[in-house]
């Protein structure tokens, strides 16, 4: 317990695991007498790893139907840049027009802690971002999008109730994975190039899990 005092839970859980595979290494290589202490029902349950959390997973149709039906220029633009970019919505939030490219969208400060990242969406959208900077006088170095963190969550569960269900700015970041993934892109595209991963298993635990009618689609497309 004092390995892990004041340590979020994520770090118990993993100082946990290292001191119980030590003990095990020490009972099966000299001490097989040796009781780990770490087996204890109550150290258990204490440092049990959490049910996995199933994301929800917006269809392209839904996804579609509310950009469409978002008639707010700004909005609409920040809609699509995390649907469309795989974006963070603290990552829209920062955008200025100096990390316009002529091909993709430079990451200032990234949450990965590198020097930069670069963000592919779609040319068209790069052209309407451009042309919503040029038409609102927007300086080199602003923020194009100057709104709370608070006011962006806001405008995302607005736009979600257009088409009656609960969305939050990160379910528009996992669609982005999950559409790509059963799209037929590659994993590794999935995971470094829209989604930006260290890890590929970081990658997996956005994807969506296949329901039946989508499993039922996907075989009727391949062998129907």
């Amino acid at each position: 317990m004092s390995l892990t005092k004041n340590n979020k839970q994520a770090t118990k859980r993993n100082r946990y695991s290292v001191l119980s595979s030590f003990y095990n290494f020490i009972i099966n290589t000299s001490l097989p007498a040796l009781t780990n202490p770490c087996n204890s029902a109550v150290i258990k349950k204490i440092f049990k790893r959490p049910q996995a959390i199933q994301w929800q997973i917006v269809d392209k149709e839904v996804v579609d139907e509310i950009i469409f039906r978002t008639m707010n220029i700004r909005n609409r633009l920040m809609l699509e840049l995390m649907a469309r970019g795989g974006m963070r919505i603290g990552e829209v939030l920062n955008l200025r027009p100096c990390d316009i490219q002529e091909r993709n969208l430079t990451i200032q400060n990234p949450k990965s802690g590198r020097p930069g990242e670069v963000v592919y969406v779609p040319r068209k959208l790069l052209v309407r971002l451009t042309g919503y900077v040029k038409d609102n006088d927007i300086e080199l170095n602003d923020r194009i999008f100057p709104i709370s963190y608070v006011a962006a969550w806001s405008m995302v569960k607005k736009a979600g109730k257009l088409v009656k269900i609960e969305l939050r700015p990160h379910d528009l970041r996992r669609h982005a994975a999950t559409y790509a993934s059963r799209s037929g892109t590659p994993i590794e595209i999935v995971s470094k190039v829209i989604l930006r991963h260290a890890d590929l298993s970081t990658t997996q635990r956005y994807l969506g899990k296949v329901n039946d009618t989508e499993a039922i689609r996907w075989i009727e497309t391949l062998y129907g």
